[in-house]
């Protein structure tokens, strides 16, 4: 059993990551911006199963300031950092973004080698592979990354590419003997513990509260939280994980109007604000000059963004779980939490 190091363990991907290393009998630190919030994260972790005694230990460390590094990362033997900034506004420029990305995975890989850390598993995302490129009919696999330089890449997919890519260069030149290896989840969806939720379950949430009068159209891969969890401990573990990434995705990519016939189905009246067709991409994109919210999926309208998990699958034997079941459990969380409301 090791001692791992959980980066933001109240956010959605870290959570569960911290349940699945407690599960799987390891202590766990995670670090959270101010120690304010434990009460409310371990109230959160005990409704995802933690028993109140678990050994967890947080401890107070932000990315954007050195101070408070060493001590979380000392004694420990891995890393999983999940945690990357974030903004409340729309940002200015796309270095809002990109610099406190690279710059907060830079400061935690140097502490990390420094405290003689054995591996460091890094949260990526499928948006540092997937855009910028032409249209294609084959799934994107682990050796595409995104042309940052592309028209109508936004500053999240900037942000994660440059920081992953940061990532691979720190370790080749300045990383000693530790290792890393990178999980790119495409959407995340599954059951909500808390207030923290992935922006791919916006998309259910603004179906089921009927915000959503038609379904935009674009595809792409989703994964369910639990297995991206769980693929974090394999790469964490496994021998044949270290210097590689590893594609978190589950099965085919689904088009928007793919879900929205999900909730339909299997949540009958509570699902009754789902829409019903799909909106045409010239009109989204004709919202999109109003509506800032639509701006960031000008560029993948009317796209398949597809994706194959192949390799986790080859190299770990993961095994991510029907997406459909995913998206019902999604929407049963999000009604319980009272995060939309009930039909």
């Amino acid at each position: 059993m090791a001692n791992v190091l959980v980066t933001g363990g109240s956010g959605y991907i870290g959570s569960w990551c911290v349940l699945a290393l407690l599960d799987a009998g390891h202590s766990v630190r995670t670090t959270v911006r101010s120690l304010s919030r434990e009460p409310e994260v371990r109230a959160m972790l005990q409704r995802g199963g933690a028993a109140p005694d678990a050994p967890l230990r947080f401890v107070a460390a932000d990315l954007t300031r050195d101070a408070g590094w060493p001590e979380a990362l000392e004694g420990c033997d891995a890393v999983l950092h999940v945690a990357s900034p974030t903004l409340t506004s729309v940002p200015r420029s796309d270095d809002e973004m990109i610099v406190p990305a690279r710059d907060g995975v830079l400061r935690v890989l140097r502490a990390a080698r420094d405290a003689g850390v054995r591996r460091v598993v890094l949260t990526s995302a499928s948006g540092a592979i997937a855009y910028g490129h032409p249209d294609r009919t084959t799934p994107f696999t682990e050796d595409d990354w995104t042309n940052v330089d592309a028209p109508g890449v936004q500053p999240y997919q900037k942000s994660k590419t440059l920081a992953e890519r940061a990532a691979w260069d720190f370790v080749r030149a300045e990383g000693g003997g530790l290792e890393l290896a990178a999980v790119n989840p495409t959407g995340v969806l599954g059951p909500v513990l808390g207030p923290d939720f992935s922006p791919s379950l916006g998309v259910i949430r603004t179906m089921l509260d009927g915000k959503m009068p038609a379904a935009l159209k674009f595809a792409t891969g989703y994964v369910d939280v639990r297995d991206v969890a769980d693929l974090h401990l394999r790469a964490m573990t496994d021998p044949a994980a270290a210097g590689e990434r590893f594609i978190a995705t589950s099965g085919r990519s689904l088009w928007v109007i793919d879900i929205a016939t999900v909730l339909r189905t299997r949540l009958g009246d509570r699902a009754k604000g789902v829409p019903t067709r799909e909106m045409p991409v010239w009109a989204t994109r004709g919202l999109s000059l109003v509506n800032p919210q639509l701006r960031p999926l000008r560029a993948i309208l009317g796209k398949n963004l597809d994706f194959t998990s192949e390799k986790a699958q080859r190299l770990l034997g993961w095994q991510p779980r029907p997406v459909e079941g995913t998206i019902v459990e999604t929407a049963e969380s999000l009604l319980a939490l009272k995060a939309v409301p009930a039909a």
